[in-house]
C-alpha cells in the first residue's frame, strides 16, 4: 500500500520508511514560527523550560504582524519582547518594521517555507504552506516553545481526504471560491484532524497564489493540514527564492484515502460565505440584496499581488459607493511596492480606498477597520465568526477580491458581472 504526500513528508521527518494514519510520531521540524500575539507565550514557556538557546537560530522565525504598526501600549510591549528575544537568541529571521508583513504571505515570498518542509506555527493558518507541497500546521504556543527547544514535535499522522477538481474556471472564479465551495460541501468540521489534499486538472493549472489561498483555509474545515503536490508551477515559484534545499513529494497511485470528493468547477460560481461560519456558502447568483458598510481586501488569504490586481481590474475607473468604506491591505512590503509600481494604488485611491501598510489588522478584529454594532463587511479574509472583525452584532461575509471590489462599488454584495 502506497502513501499520501502528507504521510511521506511525515515519515521522512520522523526517520521512518513509512507511517500510517493514527501513528504517533516524533518528527523534526524545518521551521517553528510565531507572531506578536503567540510568541510572547511561547517565549515565556521557553524560559520556564530552562533552555538557554533555541535548537537552530535559522529555523525559529518571529514575525510581528497582527497588531503592527503597534496600535497601543500593550501591542508595543509584545513586539518589544519579540525584538529582545530575537536579539538575545541571534535569530537569523526576525521581521520588523518595514521588513515585516503578514507571516503566511511573507514566508513563501522570502523562500523560507518550501516544498517538503515540516512547518509548525503558533497560528492556525500556518497550513497555508501546504500550497507549496509542505506539511504545515498550527499549534499552541506551548507546543511551539517545545519545538523551539528541541527542534521536534509530537504528531498523530492524519487520515487524508482527496478533493479532485476538474474543468475550467468560470469568469471571476478563483482559488478562494474553490475552497469556500469545498467547505460549504463538507462543513467546518468535515475534515477534522484530517489532511485535505487538493488535486485534479483544475488544481494543476491553478497559480501559486490560488494554491496558497486554498491551503490557507483548510483549517476552516477543521483540517490538520491542506496540501497540493508540487509541480512545475511550484518549481518556478520557489527556484529563485529558496534559501535552502527542498524536496518534492507526491502521493502514490495506490495511496489510501478516508474519502474522495470530486467537483466539476464549471458548476462553481464566485462564492460568498454568510455569517457566522465559513460553511454558510452561497453562489453569487443566490446572494440577494445585502447592503454593506465596509470592504476589506487583504490578509494571509488574499493579500498577494495577484489579489491586488484582481481587485484593481474591477475597481478601475469606478468609485466605492457612498457610505461604504474600502480598505486595501497589501500583505507584504514586496506586494506593496509592486502594487505601487504597477499603478494599482492610483486605481485604489481614485476609488476612494484607504491603503494600509501590511498587517493582519481587521481580520482578527485588531485594528485598521473594526466594525461597529450592526455593521456588515465583505472581506477577503478567512473567518466570519461572531465578533471576528469587531462588535458581536456585526457581520462578516467572505468572498474573493473581485467580488469584494464589486461589492464596494455597489454598496451591496455583488459580483463583477453586476457592474
Amino acid at each position: 500500500m502506497g502513501m499520501t504526500i502528507t504521510e511521506k513528508i511525515l515519515a521522512a521527518h520522523a526517520g521512518k520508511d513509512r507511517v500510517s494514519p493514527g501513528d504517533l510520531i516524533m518528527a523534526d521540524v524545518d521551521v517553528a514560527l510565531a507572531n506578536d500575539i503567540t510568541a510572547p507565550i511561547a517565549i515565556d514557556r521557553f524560559r520556564k523550560s530552562g533552555a538557554g538557546k533555541v535548537f537552530d537560530k535559522s529555523r525559529v522565525l518571529l514575525v510581528p504582524d497582527h497588531f503592527v504598526p503597534n496600535k497601543d501600549i500593550q501591542s508595543a510591549m509584545q513586539v518589544k519582547l519579540l525584538r529582545e528575544f530575537a536579539r538575545e537568541q541571534e535569530l537569523t529571521y526576525f521581521f520588523d518594521g518595514g521588513e515585516s508583513g503578514v507571516e503566511h504571505a511573507l514566508l513563501p515570498e522570502k523562500g523560507l517555507a518550501l516544498p517538503g518542509d515540516l512547518i509548525v506555527g503558533a497560528d492556525s493558518h500556518t497550513c497555508t504552506y501546504g500550497g507549496l507541497g509542505a506539511f504545515a500546521t498550527g499549534m499552541g504556543s506551548t507546543d511551539i516553545a517545545a519545538a523551539m527547544v528541541t527542534g521536534q514535535v509530537w504528531l498523530k499522522v492524519p487520515e487524508s481526504i482527496r478533493f479532485i477538481f476538474r474543468g475550467d474556471l468560470n469568469p471571476w472564479v478563483e482559488g478562494k471560491d474553490l475552497i469556500l465551495y469545498a467547505i460549504g460541501d463538507i462543513g467546518v468540521d468535515g475534515a477534522l484532524y484530517r489532511a485535505m489534499e487538493f488535486t485534479g486538472p483544475t488544481i494543476d493549472a491553478l497559480p501559486m497564489s490560488g494554491r496558497l489561498t486554498m491551503a490557507n483555509m483548510a483549517i476552516e474545515a477543521g483540517a490538520k493540514n491542506g496540501v497540493i503536490a508540487p509541480d512545475g508551477i511550484t518549481e518556478t515559484y520557489v527556484a529563485d527564492r529558496a534559501l535552502r534545499e527542498y524536496r518534492f513529494y507526491a502521493s502514490d497511485p495506490d495511496a489510501r484515502y478516508a474519502e474522495t470528493r470530486e467537483y466539476d468547477v464549471a458548476k462553481i460560481e464566485p462564492q460568498v460565505a454568510f455569517p457566522h461560519l465559513p460553511e454558510n456558502t452561497r453562489p453569487i447568483s443566490d446572494v440577494g440584496s445585502v447592503p454593506i458598510d465596509q470592504v476589506v481586501i487583504g490578509s494571509c488569504t488574499n493579500g498577494r499581488i495577484e489579489d491586488m490586481r484582481s481587485a484593481a481590474a474591477v475597481l478601475k475607473g469606478k468609485k466605492a459607493a457612498g457610505g461604504t468604506r474600502l480598505i486595501v491591505i497589501p500583505a507584504t512590503p514586496s506586494v506593496y511596492r509592486s502594487a505601487l509600481d504597477e499603478g494599482l494604488f492610483d486605481i485604489f485611491l481614485d476609488a476612494g480606498a484607504i491603503i494600509s501598510p501590511p498587517t493582519c489588522g481587521p481580520c482578527l478584529g485588531g485594528h485598521m477597520g473594526i466594525l461597529a454594532k450592526g455593521e456588515r463587511a465583505v472581506a477577503t479574509t478567512n473567518r466570519n465568526f461572531v465578533g471576528r472583525m469587531g462588535h458581536p452584532e456585526s457581520e462578516v461575509y467572505l468572498a474573493n477580491p473581485a467580488v469584494a471590489a464589486a461589492s464596494a462599488v455597489l454598496g451591496r454584495i455583488a459580483g463583477p458581472d453586476a457592474l
